[in-house]
């Protein structure tokens, strides 16, 4: 346990950002599931709403710098690949 005042106002800091960071990326593991099993299920317009909604919640994430931007990059690639493969398909 830290001694020094700032220290451990700034360990109180990190938990309540971990928590957030946490809650956020699960959020995305969530996202990105629901959008893949509606596009495995053909959803069609839900699944592309699903789509985009995963996709701007990567976004939101990359750009507050919980996930990296080309980690984002990447997770958003692999979810339009996804939808592209079973889409064309049909």
């Amino acid at each position: 346990m830290a001694n020094i005042k700032s220290q451990i106002k700034r360990n109180r800091q990190n938990e309540r950002r971990r928590e957030r960071n946490k809650a956020v990326r699960t959020e995305l593991k969530t996202a990105a599931k629901k959008a893949r099993t509606a596009v495995s299920e053909g959803g069609g317009e839900t699944a592309t709403e699903l789509l985009r909604s995963a996709s701007r919640a990567i976004d939101k994430a990359a750009s507050s710098g919980i996930v990296h931007k080309r980690a984002a990059a990447r997770r958003k690639s692999r979810l339009a690949k996804a939808a592209g493969a079973t889409g064309s398909e049909g």
